[in-house]
Formats: structure tokens, C-alpha cells, sequence
């Protein structure tokens, strides 16, 4: 059926391929292109339906939200206008990230005025708890790794989203995946504003004190959630969970199933009534929520006000079906390649985020790519035991690499500066080095254990490799000599990274720790810790000044070259972070995870 939007419609269903409605007349395709199928709910700003866009050939489906105050009066107030206005801004700003859906359209109409989002098919955590009862302690606590990370997100955008609740929480039903919806009455801080008295919004019960009375910070959203996480392990309502005379919540007398003392006092931290006894950030409660993953001091949370550069999640780009692995970034900066084990590669513009082309051919998940110096050539390598160089200009497959014994089984693949040669390691203990315009390979160096990353210095001198033995090899690339050998790490060595100017090294462990080397003398300079697992992916920026790492933790953590210092911590990213590149202006940072997701980042 076609839903008619006008309010005051007596009887709004119509057949499906109706222009106009037969009851009022009003034109059924809101702006020409979305068709209202049905009524989803209605709140204090607005009505919300079901819709599809016949922009589109697959029509898919969205969501419209109708400005249409539910009180006596024939117009909305400006405030309601700049409410819904406000929405739209922070769908417009957030939407990139996977869990918050995204702006479509924000327009007015008639007399009303519209926002189109994307649909999430799902119920909310309200109707969930209706249907299947009571949370345990395994699904609260798979609540909160599924949106901390979100809360931490937003937060670090400066929005405040001020009405967590179990209704603005829908789990995916392709995917399980938990979004935060209905961004209506969210804020954005300033320095100048965050303690400033402000509108008293958010819904009775899940708002924390400061914030009914005008005051909210981000600790607010910690408590919402909080009061959530014990409203779906008691299916009681918040005001009944709270002891007004002891002065204290009494949530525990009303649990179904017991949760351990552990769980327990983080709930309690997140709903103290106190800013200062309540968690600071969404990291903090991550941390004392996995506490057995690291002995590392806690994530440093950097206040709004730090003089310190903020980098921001700019874009999240949505496109491989499977981890991401691998990331390389074009000599030009334009553009970078990604690909995982989806077994496909996608390059995309570095600026806006499209997707400019798709290359497949490898049969088996792909592990690590590289571009040629002149920017013609990409080359991938797949655990198929194959390498395949890609023609750019012609976005076809050049040339496949002679298939060999456990020939590749890489986490990375280096091309030397000249372009002449491709250097790939293997876990069959050697790095095999091909001729890059016929495929020939000339030159197999050998180590006692499994390569698992290589890199080229600038100048073509050196190659350094790491082991699954906690080493690194350092090799003359012109003659193959074994130069030294360096017992760097407790555990496997991930990553490598050599400085444009050829001085310096950085490597990365599974034992969470990332060395910073003199490559020329092989001295260790430095070791920074700080991630709260291993660590898989290690970048230096082309000025030298930075040092990106990702992990286990699904952090992007940034570092200062010269002091070792840990800058900031990037969260976003729902899975472990695998693959890190800088862009060659040093001023963004690209990052892949099995999260299925790429996030670019930007110093603001």
C-alpha cells in the first residue's frame, strides 16, 4: 500500500501505484521519489514511516521522519524546527560510522518538514526485551563492547547524543549488529558551551541528574547506558530500581539471573550520580570491561579542551563482505587499494571516499598489496600461492607470478624503489625476489622461521623482514647478504616500517609492544606500549613525525617519532585493526579491520 502523509487525511492507504492519494489528494511521492508504505511510530517531534526510493532502481528501503509536533497547535515551534534541523545535522555529520544510520535527504515540503535516513531492519532492545525476556550477564556485556565503541565515537565528534535508551537501540537483523538511532536530541559541545546550562531533554528515567537539569556531558550518555544495561536484566522500570530513601540504586533485589561482582561494579561506576566517580569515557569502561587482555596503563582520554592536534573519523567506507587485510595508498595520494578475505581488491578516491574500481582473480584470501613507485602497477598477494600485477591504466590483470611450493603465504609484499622488483615473504622460511616486468625470479634469501613482513628502504639499500622467531633480518637488497639479525620482541613480529629518509624502523608484536630502531647501526631507540593486545599493523607518515599502529584492541593509536609519545587513541573500529597506511602528505591516516570497514582519519 502507499501511505498518504498528510496528517489530517481520513483514510491515508492507497494501491501501491497510486501518484495521489484518492481520499485528499495530496501527491504520494514525498519530493517526487519516496513512496510511504506505512506507519513505523510516532514520537513528541514527529511521525516516522516506512518508505522506498523510486530514484532507485532496486528501490530500496529508508526511513521518513515527518516533523508533526503531537500538540494542539496547527505549526511546530521553532524549537521543535531546530530540533529536527539538529538531527539532521548529526546524521549528516555521524552517519559515516556502520552503527548510526545515515542522512539521505533533509528537505521541506508543504507545510511539513521531512528527513529521509536508512532503514535498519530490526528490533529495538525495548522490543527485544518484550519478546525473549530478560538479559543475562553475557548479553550485557556484548551490549556494551557493541557500543561503547559507538559512544566513543560520537564523543569524539563532541556530540553529546542524550537519549540512550533501550527504544533508540536497534539490533541488525542481518547481522546482529546494534545501532544508536534518533539523534533529536543530541548536541554538539564546544569548550565555551560544555558547562553551560542548557535545554532539559532526554527521556524520565535514563537521564542522568546533570543532565536533567540542563547540564549534560558526555558522562550523561555513560549513565543512560548504564540505567539501560539494568533495565534489560530486570525488566523494571529505572525510577523502581532506585531506593529514594537510601539514596542509593537497589537493582541487584531485582535480577532474574546473578552477574558477577566484576560486571556489577561497572554498572555501578557508570550510574554514580557524581561526574567525578562516574566513568570519564567510553574507553575507560572498555578497558575495565576486557581487564584480562592487557597490563598496559589505561587508554588516555584526551579532554576536549588538550591543546593537542584531534584527529577525527572522517570517513567510514562500507564494501568488503569480509576482514579487511591489507592497505596501500597510490604514490600520488588520490588514491588507495584495500582488500582482505573477501578475496577482492577495491581502490577507491582518497578525497571522497568512492569506489573507482574492483579487480578479483586470486581464488583464496588476499594478504598484502603494494603499488609501483611510477603508480601504473598494483601488485597483491593471496595465500592461492600467487601474486598477480595489475595494470592500472587498463584496470586488468598484467601479469600472474609463477605459482610455487608455499610461495607467498604473506602479510606483506615490498616493491623497490627503482620498481624493478617485487619482494615477497613466505612461511616457508624465505623471501622470494621476482624481476617485475618479466616475472622471473632471481634472488630467494632465507631465514629460520616464517617471514611475516617485509619493507625496502627508500633507497633500495636495505630489506628488513620479520619472523614468527621475534626477529628482525636485515639484509644488503643489492647482494642478498644477511647483515644483522635482532632478537626484537617476546612474541611474533607483525609489521615493519622504514622512514623516507632512511634512518629510522619501527616494528610491531603480538606481545603489544612497537620498537623504534636505527636502521643503519640496528640500535633500539625506543619501546612504546600502551595497546591492549597485539599489534598487527605499524605505519611511519612520509614526514617523519608520526608512527600509526592498529591491533588487537580496535584501536588506531598515534605516536611522536621523536618522543615516543602516545598522541592520541582513535576508537571507532569494531574489530581488530589489521592494516595501516599514512597518505604521502602525512595528513591522513587510512585504516582496515576485520570489522569489514576502512576509516579514514584527518587531523582537525
Amino acid at each position: 500500500m502507499s501511505y498518504c502523509l498528510n496528517p489530517t487525511c481520513g483514510n491515508p492507504q492507497n494501491q501501491i501505484e497510486m501518484r495521489f492519494c484518492q481520499s485528499c489528494g495530496s501527491k504520494l511521492l514525498l519530493s517526487d521519489r519516496y513512496r510511504t508504505l506505512r506507519p513505523l511510530g510516532r514520537g513528541g517531534f514527529g511521525r516516522t514511516f516506512l518508505a522506498v526510493d523510486e530514484y532507485i532502481p532496486s528501490q530500496p528501503y529508508c526511513v521518513i521522519k515527518q516533523l508533526f509536533p503531537y500538540m494542539r497547535s496547527d505549526r511546530p515551534s521553532q524549537k521543535a524546527i531546530e530540533l529536527f534541523q539538529r538531527e539532521a545535522t548529526r546524521l549528516d555529520e555521524l552517519g559515516q560510522h556502520p552503527q548510526i544510520p545515515q542522512l539521505l535527504a533533509h528537505f521541506a515540503e508543504g507545510d511539513y518538514h521531512y528527513l529521509v535516513q536508512t532503514y535498519i531492519d530490526g528490533l529495538t532492545l525495548e522490543q527485544e526485551l518484550a519478546r525473549i525476556g530478560v538479559f543475562n550477564e553475557t548479553q550485557i556485556r556484548e551490549l556494551l563492547s557493541d557500543l561503547l565503541p559507538v559512544l566513543q565515537f560520537i564523543h569524539d565528534q563532541r556530540v553529546i547524543h542524550r537519549d540512550i535508551k533501550p527504544a533508540n537501540i536497534i539490533r541488525q537483523r542481518k547481522d546482529g549488529r546494534l545501532m544508536l538511532v534518533d539523534f533529536g536530541a543530541s548536541k554538539f559541545t564546544t569548550n565555551s558551551n560544555l558547562t553551560r546550562t542548557g535545554t532539559v531533554i532526554g527521556s524520565a528515567g535514563f537521564s542522568a541528574p546533570e543532565q536533567t537539569a540542563g547540564k549534560a556531558t558526555f558522562a550523561s550518555d555513560l549513565y543512560s547506558l548504564g540505567v539501560t544495561c539494568i533495565y534489560l536484566l530486570t525488566n523494571v522500570q529505572p525510577y523502581d530500581l532506585y531506593s529514594f530513601v537510601d539514596g542509593k540504586w537497589i537493582w541487584r533485589d531485582y535480577l532474574q539471573y546473578p552477574v558477577s561482582e566484576p560486571l556489577g561494579n561497572i554498572l555501578d561506576k557508570m550510574l554514580e550520580s557524581a561526574i567525578n566517580r562516574r566513568y570519564a569515557s567510553a574507553a575507560h569502561i572498555l578497558q575495565d570491561l576486557n581487564p584480562d587482555l592487557s597490563k598496559s596503563p589505561p587508554i588516555p582520554f584526551i579532554p576536549l579542551h588538550s591543546n593537542q592536534p584531534v584527529w577525527r573519523c572522517v570517513q567510514t567506507l562500507i564494501g568488503h563482505s569480509n576482514s579487511v587485510a591489507a592497505i596501500a595508498c597510490h604514490p600520488n595520494g588520490r588514491s588507495f587499494a584495500s582488500t582482505g578475505f573477501d578475496k577482492a581488491i577495491k581502490l577507491w578516491h582518497t578525497g571522497t571516499g568512492a569506489l573507482i574500481s574492483n579487480f578479483s582473480g586470486h581464488t583464496e584470501p588476499i594478504l598484502a598489496l603494494a603499488f609501483s613507485p611510477d603508480g601504473e602497477s598494483l601488485v597483491s598477494g593471496s595465500v592461492d600461492d600467487t601474486i598477480k600485477v595489475w595494470d592500472l591504466r587498463t584496470e586488468t590483470l598484467s601479469k600472474t607470478l609463477p605459482a610455487q611450493i608455499d610461495a607467498i603465504l604473506s602479510l606483506s609484499i615490498a616493491i623497490s624503489p627503482d620498481g624493478l622488483a617485487i619482494a615477497c615473504g613466505s612461511d616457508d622460511h624465505t623471501i622470494k625476489i621476482w624481476q617485475l616486468s618479466t616475472g622471473r625470479l632471481f634472488r630467494k634469501l632465507v631465514q629460520s622461521r616464517a617471514v611475516t613482513t617485509i619493507a625496502i628502504s627508500p633507497n633500495g639499500q636495505t630489506l628488513v623482514s620479520g619472523s614468527s622467531d621475534n626477529s628482525i633480518y636485515f639484509w644488503n637488497f643489492g647482494t642478498g647478504e644477511l647483515l644483522h639479525i635482532v632478537e626484537a620482541h617476546r612474541r611474533d613480529v607483525n609489521a615493519v616500517a622504514i622512514s623516507a629518509d632512511n634512518t629510522l624502523m619501527v616494528s610491531a608484536s603480538s606481545d603489544g609492544t612497537i620498537k623504534l630502531w636505527d636502521l643503519q647501526t640496528t640500535k633500539l631507540l625506543r619501546s612504546l606500549t600502551g595497546h591492549l593486545d597485539w599489534v598487527r599493523a605499524v605505519a611511519l607518515s612520509q614526514d617523519g613525525q608520526l608512527i600509526a599502529s592498529g591491533g588487537g584492541d580496535h584501536t588506531v593509536r598515534l605516536w611522536q617519532v621523536a618522543t615516543g609519545k602516545l598522541l592520541c587513541t582513535l576508537m571507532g573500529h569494531l574489530k581488530d585493526v589489521n592494516a595501516i597506511a599514512f597518505t604521502p602528505d602525512s595528513k591522513t591516516v587510512i585504516s582496515g579491520s576485520s570489522d569489514r570497514t576502512i576509516k579514514l582519519w584527518r587531523k582537525c
